[in-house]
């Protein structure tokens, strides 16, 4: 091996290695880190599995199922199967929890709050929720469950808050298949735009924040966009490159003379960009080969509203350079005023891929994909521990970049926590 490769491999080693110190004290850490999110939890047992669960879904162990992670702690894998995925306990205290801890820890004025669906593949027709949907995982229809999980982004960190199981209206129907998979009788069906706007209205008073961004299955639906602005919140969406606009400054066909003036034409966004002018370079954020530069520009425009006009909004068109011959565009839709600077459209646009970031830290360091549960229960149950086990290695890894001193308010002082071996 040459030198200068034996040079690089040994900077990158002493980059990667992680001091004793840095781990010093972590199972107590955790055991602080519970206290709070097994207060709502009725009985004792149920706050031991919950650090027990936590433990393992923070452990190195390579896949963190049920049985693994009781074997883990050398126990029978029963109890902890029942306590995730039949024993009646509500996770939305803890997720109400976890959206305070992350508002406190990483609030910020301008933070953004990110709408992602993903999915999860699945065999068979029994998990709550599977079906033949688009999965962005595969990146085609495929047998799938689809979680729809907000995220919150600002200048310090970037953490996911809650989710929703996506039910497609073949499950709603059939209710004998959802009373095998233990949904509850008040349970319909919702689009995912639907279980957006119920986690946006139950978490946005403890997030602080100034934008709404997510994909183009959010954006292209232009209902969602006015709920989202007969809720006064401002938003950056990504939409389809074939979204009908109208330049608003742009000029009229000339007047023929008689009848009602003619209005600019509606077009796609993809062809308006082509004659678009005043592209402007940003740097977005590092990167594994240097800055990230996108070029962006944007419109005073109008879209349709079915088959109304809608209102105006600013579109909003980044372009990245891959290469000498490919060029990848993203197109988006927002309520912002259009003086806005497009600097500060990029960085909603950036945090957009922040929210990618925790998802696959969740399913690749907390088993947010690795479950073996089926009801309606155990979804919800592994899910919402996932989520809080994540937010634990966020914060570990806050505490390690920056010596950040964390603390958690105890609130189950009735409950005496094991000192882990």
């Amino acid at each position: 091996m040459e030198r200068r490769y034996v040079m690089r491999y040994e900077e990158m080693m002493a980059d990667a290695e992680v001091k004793p110190e840095a781990l010093e004290g972590i199972l107590e850490r955790l055991g602080e880190f519970v206290q709070p999110f097994a207060a709502s939890l009725t009985h004792t047992a149920q706050c031991e599995h919950v650090e027990e669960y936590l433990a393992g879904l923070v452990s190195n162990v390579k896949r963190k199922t049920i049985e693994t992670i009781a074997y883990l702690h050398e126990q029978d894998r029963q109890p902890l199967q029942k306590f995730i995925g039949q024993n009646p306990w509500d996770h939305r205290p803890l997720i109400g929890e976890l959206a305070r801890q992350i508002g406190a820890a990483l609030g910020q004025a301008d933070g953004v709050l990110v709408i992602d669906p993903s999915g999860v593949l699945k065999q068979g027709k029994g998990s709550v929720g599977v079906a033949r949907q688009w999965c962005g995982r595969a990146g085609k229809v495929d047998n799938c469950q689809v979680g729809v999980y907000l995220g919150y982004v600002t200048r310090k960190k970037h953490a996911l808050v809650d989710m929703r199981l996506y039910l497609p209206k073949e499950w709603t129907k059939d209710k004998q298949r959802c009373k095998r998979a233990g949904i509850p009788n008040e349970v319909r069906f919702r689009t995912r735009h639907e279980l957006t706007l119920e986690m946006l209205q139950e978490h946005r008073a403890v997030l602080p924040h100034a934008w709404v961004t997510g994909d183009d299955e959010m954006g292209r639906n232009s209902g969602f966009r006015v709920e989202l602005r007969g809720m006064n919140e401002q938003y950056l969406l990504a939409v389809p490159s074939n979204t009908l606009v109208r330049d608003l400054d742009a000029d009229p066909p000339p007047y023929g003379g008689s009848g009602t003036p003619s209005k600019v034409p509606f077009q796609r966004a993809d062809r308006w960009m082509k004659t678009a002018k005043n592209w402007m370079r940003i740097e977005v954020r590092p990167g594994e080969k240097g800055p990230l530069v996108v070029e962006a520009v944007k419109a005073r425009v109008q879209t349709k509203l079915g088959r109304r006009n809608g209102p105006e909004e600013t579109l909003v068109i980044f372009r990245e350079r891959r290469g000498r011959k490919t060029i990848k565009q993203d197109y988006g839709l927002s309520n912002a005023p259009f003086d806005t600077p497009l600097r500060e459209f990029a960085r909603v646009l950036n945090a957009e891929h922040r929210i990618e970031e925790c998802l696959r830290r969740a399913k690749g360091e907390a088993g947010l994909a690795q479950y073996q549960v089926r009801t309606w229960k155990g979804w919800h149950h592994h899910q919402t521990l996932t989520l809080i086990a994540t937010w634990f290695l966020t914060q570990e890894q806050r505490r390690g970049e920056k010596n950040v001193a964390v603390s958690f308010r105890p609130r189950c002082s009735n409950y005496h926590w094991p000192t882990a071996a």
